[in-house]
């Protein structure tokens, strides 16, 4: 690997700072200043360091995060935090949500560096279940919360939507509160089938997706590595 692009890799630095950070002597090889930013290095066995701190590559990451609410899931800096502003790793911007969840929108968020592996879990041939908790401005019981439950298991054609939603799985935990879980990932969709049951959503927790849940040791704003099975599940 040429030794600018393995800095532009393991430190904050672009390309042309760290070319620059090179002609300024602020980077040693193997114990020795090193200047030309094209040398090639072996990223196992060269030791580079910028500053006196020894660099290494960062490998791929795949973790889970209880994201609060007022945080958003985009790279942008906005009005709101970012969630990648609540991790503190190396090169943490590299890392992209799994799926975004609205801004008002707390429970399980995952994030990873891996492509593939976002695709797998988001892709929709894969049908990976996800499971939210949805806070009801009316209460649906009885009659009402049967024939909501048979509609969203039938699908549901939203406003602007060509298609049904596919088959979903509708509980009521009570009249208030109601366990949703889906297959799709469309444009905020749960908000959007409680509108279409002639309700409304005031609150929205994602509880797990797949077989990764969230559990309560995982406050809000609190994240922690993948296992090795959570990250094979998909």
């Amino acid at each position: 690997m040429r030794l600018d692009r393995f800095l532009s890799e393991t430190t904050p630095l672009t390309r042309s700072l760290a070319k620059r950070a090179l002609k300024n002597g602020e980077v040693t090889l193997n114990g020795e200043p090193i200047k030309q930013s094209a040398t090639q290095i072996d990223t196992e066995q060269d030791e580079v360091k910028f500053n006196g701190e020894t660099l290494s590559l960062v490998g791929l990451r795949y973790l889970i995060m209880h994201k609060p609410t007022g945080v958003e899931c985009t790279a942008r800096r906005g009005l709101y935090p970012r969630v990648i502003d609540l991790i503190d790793l190396p090169k943490a911007e590299r890392l992209q949500p799994v799926g975004r969840l609205d801004v008002d929108t707390t429970g399980l968020l995952l994030l990873t560096d891996d492509g593939q592996w976002s695709h797998r879990v988001t892709s929709p041939r894969h049908r990976c279940a996800k499971v939210y908790i949805a806070d009801l401005a009316e209460p649906m019981e009885g009659s009402d919360a049967e024939w909501a439950i048979n509609q969203v298991a039938q699908g549901i054609l939203l406003d602007d939507e060509e298609t049904p939603t596919q088959p979903a799985l509708l509980r009521f935990i009570t009249p208030l509160q109601a366990e949703l879980t889906l297959t799709e990932g469309r444009y905020h969709q749960v908000k959007r089938m409680f509108a279409a049951l002639g309700n409304h959503v005031n609150a929205l927790h994602r509880q797990s997706i797949g077989d990764v849940v969230l559990t309560d040791d995982l406050g809000p704003g609190e994240w922690r590595e993948l296992t090795q099975e959570e990250i094979a599940s998909f």
